[in-house]
């Protein structure tokens, strides 16, 4: 279906124009930019999620390749444009979703592994548990004592989670023994949702990802730019399967004429939050981005310089281009529009923009809490997902308020963390996603931060980054700083309340965390 309408105001149609497309955990958009960065079309069409088993979540690889398919040619007709009008192909994905197939046939041994999916829950605990990852602990520990080398920091408190890849990866070689029987024999393919797409868009002739969605996987090792042969090896993971590494603006090759009756050229493959993070504009160091999708994403430009973890922080590779390599920490948040969809899956409210009036037409939660949790946490998977202090007097409002304030509470937490460890001055901070079009969770964290955050005229800043990337590398786009001057801000949110003022309400919150833990 079609999302949103041409912009009137883009004046008259230039020649060429470039297509960004997201691939996101809800929603599949394809947007055409023309050279001014207005939108000229857009489609959208909802994930078809699949849950086979409880904890199982999953992607057909063929719905998505039509719906990705879809909207790209639905998107290119309501601008009433043709194919051959467009310049080039940028594509967003969600990370850490994967696929493994034959290397001959072509033929899947599995549908998409969701991000979401903790199906590993069992191998995960089993390793935390191990002797074996207590003595890589020592090992790593006493080899960063004595080199002072970052790159022995992460793996001196390595510890697996239902979120990586690498756990779901042993999963699969565990338990789909044709998968493992083509590994052994060379045959086997690994790749990201942008690997697929490119591998069907080239009917298999290409078979690549790029610097931003291998960092994801936490297999691809960021200090070295290369697979990492220890986890692999710990893991017992082939190491024949990995996709080569290319740049994130890059000529990738053309989708096949017979797709969409001309050869497209695909510039540019990008994980979601780098996408979004170069949507934004944040190209310097101590620019910061934040993203309120079904997740919260906190991501800091680092510049050449890569952090190594620090436990709730993480180095990604924002993206490659040339030369230049850019390096983000990234701290992560869950549930945020996942909760706030359930919310009015429960029929708390109707739409999702009466949110923010509904928090606003109350003094405060009246001590009611809402704990996160409905999908299962990095750090504990037992914690519950409910609503502490709960009164007669409770009504909806109430609910829903306290919904919105875990929200601006956690990026509280999450920010107060990324100023104590990162150790380079914050600079902008602007923030995209769905949920950054409530006005209440927007406020509020500003208030908390005590920060300006800027909020940019097109929330869909993932769409937009990669079709940046991809007009940077067709030539569309001449540099960065020609894209900085397309950038539009709809809001400034400035802080208006001493954070003080929520301490009693924030140490409330905190306590009915505590309570909720281990449950």
């Amino acid at each position: 279906m079609p999302c949103g309408q041409p912009d009137s105001g883009a004046g008259a149609a230039p020649a060429r124009y470039v297509l960004g497309v997201d691939v996101g955990s809800t929603m599949v958009k394809c947007h055409v930019y023309d050279r001014a960065a207005a939108v000229r079309g857009s489609s959208c069409r909802k994930v078809e999620s699949l849950y086979p088993r409880p904890g199982w979540v999953e992607l057909d690889p063929e719905v998505l390749w039509s719906q990705f398919v879809g909207v790209i040619k639905e998107a290119v007709q309501t601008a009433g444009l043709h194919m051959g009008q467009i310049a080039g192909l940028g594509i967003s994905t969600q990370r850490g979703t994967f696929i493994t197939w034959h290397k001959r046939t072509g033929k899947p041994f599995h549908n998409f592994i969701s991000w979401q999916d903790i199906r590993s829950a069992e191998l995960v605990g089993s390793w935390n548990k191990s002797l074996l990852l207590k003595v890589i602990h020592v090992i790593f520990t006493v080899l960063h004592f004595l080199t002072g080398n970052d790159r022995y920091l992460a793996p001196s408190f390595l510890t697996f989670s239902t979120q990586q890849t690498s756990m779901k990866l042993s999963w699969v070689f565990k338990n789909i023994p044709e998968a493992e029987e083509a590994a052994k024999k060379n045959n086997c393919c690994f790749g990201t949702i942008d690997t697929w797409l490119l591998y069907r868009l080239t009917k298999g002739s290409v078979y690549a990802t790029d610097y931003s969605n291998a960092s994801s996987t936490g297999i691809f090792e960021p200090f070295t730019k290369c697979w990492s042969p220890t986890l692999c090896n710990l893991l017992s993971l082939p190491m024949s399967i990995y996709p080569p590494v290319k740049d994130t603006s890059f000529n990738f090759g053309s989708a096949d004429s017979e797709i969409f009756g001309v050869p497209i050229p695909i510039m540019a493959l990008v994980a979601d939050q780098q996408a979004a993070m170069f949507g934004e504009c944040c190209f310097h160091p101590g620019d910061v981005k934040l993203t309120m999708g079904t997740g919260g994403f906190w991501n800091v430009n680092t510049g050449e310089h890569l952090f190594a973890s620090q436990r709730s922080l993480y180095p990604l590779i924002g993206w490659k281009i040339g030369k230049e390599v850019v390096y983000l920490t990234e701290g992560t948040i869950s549930d945020i529009g996942t909760a706030i969809k359930w919310a009015q899956d429960i029929d708390l409210f109707t739409n999702v923009d009466e949110t923010a009036k509904m928090a606003q037409s109350i003094a405060d939660s009246q001590g009611v809490c809402f704990i996160p949790g409905l999908q299962v946490s990095v750090d504990d998977t037992y914690l519950c997902a409910s609503f502490m202090g709960l009164k007669p007097s409770t009504t909806r409002n109430h609910l829903v308020r306290a919904i919105l304030e875990s929200v601006a509470f956690r990026n509280k937490l999450l920010y107060d963390t990324i100023v104590k460890k990162v150790h380079i001055p914050l600079q902008t901070i602007r923030a995209d996603g769905g949920v950054s079009n409530n006005s209440f969770v927007m406020q509020m964290t500003s208030d908390l931060i005590n920060k300006k955050i800027e909020k940019p005229a097109n929330a869909d800043m993932s769409s937009l980054g990669a079709a940046f990337l991809a007009g940077l590398a067709s030539g569309f786009w001449t540099d960065k700083e020609q894209l900085k001057k397309l950038r539009r801000t709809e809001t400034v949110f400035e802080p208006q309340k001493d954070s003080e003022e929520y301490r009693p309400a924030m140490d409330t919150w905190l306590q009915a965390m505590k309570h909720s833990l281990h449950w």
